[in-house]
């Protein structure tokens, strides 16, 4: 099993990081929501929400056995999670969503026949949409970002390489490829409209390491987040000097399915700064922002206490250890963290059990700040 957060050569332990009361980690309000109708095995991947009254969340339900199950769509309308029905369609999985009005949202996911399909929601319910290269068996669509404005980022691949495909709806371009081999992309976030992040990870030879790169009309790719077999699954942006990394270091060595360690990685502009996290066993899945764009919220999994959700809250310059509500669910597993526009709120989801297989079910919480 791989060392604690803050062994891997070429990576400084900042001092800043330490985390405050590691050892009596706190509760802050978090309460657990129904999220009714999915069938077990089921999760929700990913969050996106456009103020108080409207979110929308996504990911699988009936996985059993060899079966990869079926998309799985939730709206929150204000008071209620129902599930959106999806029967007109076929995709096995929504890996991500984003949205920013009743008639501005998008999702993605896994192949259905041949390439991802990419999805708009039309105030009712999703539909399949149309973009470049759309069926082609090497495109892959894996997250999806939507301003204010809009526009909709998506990254992926195409043609071997990792890429961006961006667009309003109507109109939509593949921008110029990664300048990165065997990369992968599985986050995009903005910071501003002509600012988009991609984290991911890429190999290097022996394994791989965490990916951070930059679009503002052309890439900018960060220095690879050193470690053993480290890949980013989310980001924050306050700045070019002020980003937040999370993700998991999948380690060498130990039985098919063990659990890596949490990483959490810090760019000042300069160079990367692995952080401490408070536990050593697990993963970190999502990172959110307040409403004055810093960094705020991340989601994580502590494999050596599953009684309840674990989160990391950053409150001044110090990441603290806050616990979610006890007996929610038997071990709760968080996929995704998101604020709320408008409110000091946040989302998160994930599944009732860290084993996608029955009676596993889709779960979310909500914190009213």
């Amino acid at each position: 099993m791989a060392g604690a957060i803050g062994a891997v050569s070429g990576i400084a332990l900042g001092p800043s990081a330490a985390l405050a009361d590691a050892a009596t980690p706190r509760t802050q309000g978090w309460q657990p929501v129904p999220a009714p109708g999915s069938t077990p095995a089921a999760q929700l991947r990913r969050i996106a929400a456009a103020g108080p009254q409207l979110a929308w969340a996504v990911g699988e339900e009936g996985r059993a056995g060899a079966s990869q199950g079926r998309g799985l769509a939730m709206l929150w309308n204000g008071s209620a999670w129902t599930k959106t029905d999806l029967s007109h369609l076929n995709h096995t999985r929504l890996s991500d969503v984003a949205g920013v009005c009743a008639t501005s949202a998008w999702s993605v996911g896994q192949p259905a026949g041949t390439g991802s399909p990419l999805l708009r929601w039309d105030g009712v319910t999703w539909r399949e949409a149309t973009f470049p290269g759309m069926g082609e068996p090497d495109v892959r669509l894996n997250a999806v970002a939507v301003g204010p404005d809009r526009q909709v980022w998506i990254c992926g691949s195409r043609g071997g390489a990792a890429r961006l495909l961006h667009g309003d709806g109507q109109q939509w371009q593949w921008l110029d490829p990664l300048p990165v081999e065997s990369a992968s992309l599985y986050r995009v976030v903005l910071r501003s409209p002509g600012e988009v992040w991609v984290g991911g990870d890429q190999s290097n030879g022996g394994g791989w390491s965490g990916l951070v790169a930059r679009w503002d009309g052309a890439w900018t790719v960060l220095p690879p987040i050193a470690g053993l077999r480290l890949g980013i699954a989310d980001l924050h942006s306050a700045g070019p000097d002020d980003v937040w990394a999370v993700g998991t270091e999948a380690g060498i060595g130990g039985p098919p399915g063990r659990p890596g360690n949490p990483a959490l990685g810090h760019w000042d502009g300069t160079s990367w700064t692995r952080e401490e996290v408070g536990f050593t066993v697990g993963s970190l899945s999502a990172i959110a922002g307040d409403a004055q764009g810093r960094a705020a919220w991340i989601s994580g999994w502590n494999y050596q206490d599953q009684s309840r959700s674990t989160y990391l809250h950053r409150d001044g310059g110090t990441w603290t250890v806050v616990r979610g509500p006890v007996g929610a669910a038997p071990a709760p597993y968080l996929n995704d963290v998101t604020s709320v526009p408008g409110t000091t709120g946040f989302w998160s989801v994930g599944m009732t059990s860290p084993t996608p297989a029955p009676p596993t079910g889709a779960y979310t919480e909500h914190l009213e700040a």
